[in-house]
């Protein structure tokens, strides 16, 4: 299953954390791997590089993660639609995504 863990301060999302695998398929030919992993780093490259938001992305082994430094309401924006992309995906593939969202 994939994890997909989002943190929020006042209403402002702080990052995520999205990690392992969907099981959907076999490794090379899982759809819902693909679509995820798409759609994590097309957010983290907007919100590092699109809209130069204060913010760093890394990918670690099996894992891509984002940290807002500062609030801002372009990476806020991006993330909440990450969020939605991530649940449909959540709601056509069940039992492939499991998403949280945290406050901290």
């Amino acid at each position: 299953m994939i994890l997909a863990e989002f943190s929020k301060k006042n209403n402002d999302y702080k990052g995520f954390r999205v990690s392992g695998h969907a099981g959907y398929a076999d490794s090379g030919q899982d759809i819902v791997c693909a679509a995820v992993t798409t759609a994590v780093s097309f957010a983290a490259n907007l919100i590092t590089d699109g809209f130069g938001c204060k913010a760093e992305a890394e990918a670690e082994e099996n894992a891509i993660v984002c940290k807002v430094k500062k609030p801002d309401s372009s990476a806020n924006t991006i993330i909440s639609m990450l969020v939605e992309q991530l649940r449909q995906i959540s709601e056509e593939f069940p039992e492939t995504v499991h998403i949280t969202i945290s406050e901290v």
